[in-house]
Parts: C-alpha cells; sequence; structure tokens
C-alpha cells in the first residue's frame, strides 16, 4: 500500500498523479491524498482519492481570493516570504492530521508527497522511523537548501568558483538565514503543534535533509553542484510527458515542417489567465518575418480568440492553439519561449530545443537562471520582457548553434534516467 500526496496546485499534483498512475499500473494499492478539484482526474489513475482537509484546501487557479493580500505583494522576495507562511506551513497541522487518519486505515509502507506538502515531512519529524511508512519526497521545483557552493534560493545567482565564489556564498547564506529567522521560528510552532521538532537552521534545509528518500526530478547537468548535499538527495530524472491522449491537429499544421524555422511561446498551463506578461509580447517581436513561423499555445480553449483580440487580429506568420500535443510539436521547434514552468523547462529540454525563459515569480527566476547557466537559454530575468529583448534573445538563439547542442546533450542524459523506474524500484525495496 502506497499513499501519494500533493499541495492542491496543478505543478504540485500533475507530477504526483502522473506518479501515482504508474504505481497503479505496476499493481500497487495507491490512496492519493490532495485537493478536491483534482478528484476525478485522481480516480481516472485507479487510485483511491482522499479529499485534503477544507483548512488545507485551496484552488490555486483563484489563490489570490484565498490568500487575501498575496495580490498586493509583488513577486519577489515579500511574496516568497508570504507564500511561504500561508499556502505551505500554515497548512502543516491539516496536512499532518489527515495523513494521519489515512495510515489508521490504510497503513502504507511509504508516503510519496511533492516537496511542499509537509505534512509529510511533519510525520518524519514526529515518529522515528520503525514507527512510520518510508517517507519520500519528490522536488518539483529547484532544490532551495542552502550550500557552500551556492548563493541563497530566491536571487537567482548562478554558482561562483573559487574560493571567492565561497566567500560570497558564505555571506549572502548568513543573511538569508538572518532574514528568514523570524520564518524558521514561525514554522517551528506550527510544526510543533502536532509534535514535530524542526531541526535548526532554514526550513528548506530540512525538507530535503529529514525526508528518508528525496527524488529531484531532474539531472546533475540542470542542477548547481553541492559537495555538502545530504544523502538522501538523488537525481532521477524528468518525468515523461503526460498527454492528452489523441489530440486533433489544428489545420494549419503542416505548416511546421514547411517553415525554415519554429519559434513556440507558451506561458504553461496556470499562469496564462494574462496573455499580455508574455503571449503577446512575444508575438508582436516576432510578427511578419517570413522566415519564422511563430506557435502561440495558449493552454486553454479559449486563448487563440483572446490573443486575437489583444493584437488586433494573428499576424501572418503566427498559428494560435488551445492546446496542442507538445510531444508531436517540440521536435518541430527550434526555440520555446516560456515563463520558466520546472516541468515545462524539462520537456523543452527532453526534445533538445533551447529556451527563452521570462521568468518572474514563485522558482521561476531560479529555473531561468540555471538554464543561462547551462548554456541551454536566454534569462530574460523579468516576467514581463519588452519586445525588443524577445526578439534580440530569439534570433541569437537561432543563430547560435552552441544553444542546441547544449540542449541536445542535456536531452542524452534525460534520456539515460528512467524515473517512473527508480520511484518504482524503490517503493518495491520498501515493502
Amino acid at each position: 500500500m502506497i499513499i501519494t500526496a500533493a499541495m492542491p496546485a496543478h505543478g504540485h499534483t500533475a507530477p504526483l498523479l502522473a506518479i501515482t498512475a504508474d504505481l497503479v499500473a505496476r499493481g500497487h494499492q495507491v490512496a492519493f491524498l490532495g485537493g478536491a478539484r483534482f478528484a476525478e482526474a485522481a480516480e481516472k489513475t485507479g487510485a483511491r482519492f482522499v479529499a485534503l482537509p477544507a483548512e488545507a484546501d485551496f484552488d490555486d487557479r483563484r489563490i489570490n481570493d484565498h490568500f487575501p493580500g498575496r495580490a498586493e505583494l509583488a513577486p519577489g522576495p515579500q511574496r516568497m516570504a508570504f507564500d511561504a507562511r500561508h499556502i505551505f506551513i500554515d497548512p502543516v497541522p491539516a496536512q499532518y492530521r489527515a495523513l494521519r487518519a489515512l495510515l489508521a486505515e490504510f497503513p502504507a509502507t511509504a508516503v510519496i508527497g511533492d516537496c511542499f506538502f509537509h505534512g509529510a515531512l511533519a510525520l518524519a519529524l514526529a515518529h522515528p522511523r520503525d514507527e512510520r511508512p518510508a517517507v519520500v519526497s519528490i522536488g518539483v521545483a529547484p532544490p532551495m537548501m542552502q550550500s557552500v557552493d551556492t548563493a541563497p534560493f530566491g536571487l537567482a545567482l548562478p554558482p561562483q568558483p573559487g574560493p571567492e565564489g565561497r566567500a560570497r556564498n558564505r555571506e549572502l547564506n548568513a543573511a538569508a538565514a538572518q532574514r528568514g529567522e523570524p520564518l524558521r521560528r514561525y514554522a517551528a510552532e506550527v510544526f510543533a503543534t502536532v509534535g514535530a521538532e524542526l531541526p535548526p537552521g532554514p526550513r528548506a534545509d530540512a525538507a530535503v535533509a529529514v525526508p528518508d528518500h528525496y527524488l529531484q526530478l531532474t539531472v546533475p547537468g540542470f542542477e548547481y553542484p553541492r559537495s555538502d548535499a545530504p544523502a538522501s538527495l538523488r537525481y532521477i530524472g524528468a518525468l515523461p510527458l503526460q498527454t492528452r491522449g489523441e489530440a486533433e491537429l489544428p489545420a494549419w499544421w503542416p505548416d511546421l515542417t514547411a517553415a525554415r524555422s519554429v519559434a513556440v511561446v507558451t506561458q504553461g498551463t496556470l499562469a496564462n489567465d494574462d496573455p499580455t506578461e508574455l503571449l503577446v509580447p512575444a508575438v508582436r517581436a516576432l510578427a511578419d518575418r517570413p522566415d519564422l513561423l511563430v506557435v502561440a499555445a495558449t493552454a486553454r480553449q479559449d486563448g487563440p480568440e483572446l490573443l486575437a483580440q489583444a493584437l488586433g487580429g494573428l499576424p501572418d506568420n503566427v498559428r494560435a492553439a488551445g492546446y496542442l500535443p507538445f510531444d508531436r510539436l517540440l521536435p518541430h521547434a527550434d526555440v520555446l519561449i516560456s515563463n520558466g514552468g520546472y516541468g515545462g523547462v524539462h520537456t523543452a529540454l527532453t526534445f533538445g530545443v533551447p529556451l527563452v525563459v521570462a521568468g518572474g515569480s514563485e522558482d521561476k527566476p531560479e529555473v531561468a537562471a540555471r538554464v543561462a547557466w547551462r548554456g541551454v537559454g536566454i534569462d530574460l530575468r523579468t516576467g514581463r520582457p519588452g519586445e525588443p529583448e524577445l526578439r534580440e534573445a530569439v534570433d541569437r538563439i537561432l543563430a547560435d548553434p552552441t544553444y542546441r547542442t547544449n540542449a541536445a546533450t542535456l536531452a542524452t542524459q534525460l534520456a539515460a534516467h528512467q524515473p517512473l523506474t527508480a520511484i518504482a524500484e524503490l517503493v518495491d525495496s520498501l515493502t
């Protein structure tokens, strides 16, 4: 018996549902603990669905409605602190109690949760290993723990080698720890309400080091080296792309093979309610270029209509769609323009497609920084890029084959990993 669990947000839930479906297909009994809006999707995997209690549930499509005051905070350190307190820490007691109640009737050998489902972290802290199931955390965002080899998470600074780099990191990490001390104390108080003692140091360090296994959904080539990484951390590669079944291709699909170059632009599956953030400026930046076909993947049914309205009509070299099969689209792409979602970036790299990334919120600036550090794309260092910056970045990607070469190298590394098999083998070793 296995319990899988996730924060009630699409980017956290989708990877855990993919893992759930695979474990069910391999013959395991699985119960999925998650947000109410994912009940149907969870049940389609063949797992038993258990809803999180109301105090730990929300609809991430209307996240600012659930957390008053969040919308007034600009993306950056203040919003990250707000999210850490209210979205990730406050639900811990309710998550923990729901997990314990489920375990009482469904005695699982492992609890597999996304890395922000801290109710599982509380379970690992409150009970010795021989009194609880194994706790396995899935890294659905870049690792956030501090290291002598990296700057603190959130600054989007790539590693700096040598003694000077370590000196920089010590100074920045100390400052970050001081700034984060009130939040650490708050987290410790919340965890203490369920009998879990949070160890000293940043909460993010405990989130990686405390679980019995921390499985990061990437490869070492896309993550900053850390000589002091905890033994629990293991890189298992990116999950395979989840398709929607046999998708109907748009009438313009043959244009992909006729085009000299293809640029795909997307704002992902969640942060796509305002096309002026990325879709509109990208299309305007690349409009009416006979050498370039631009595909706007809006990831919403009314997306093409909204985009056309915002632009006053689509330029001749632009094709727009709601949902497209990326496994069939990306082999045609020469560049993907993205807002930096962790899963979406890895999807592009799986196909060896270089990126232009405009990430301005959540973990996206850190993802974008890794894209630039690894040489697989360009980080625009903003969530609302201008047309000149977008045009220049796309032209650089198309003109310099180094980006595609580096992306192809990572694609090879990703292809060498089988994350679902790795998870299944770990589960089998626990039974």
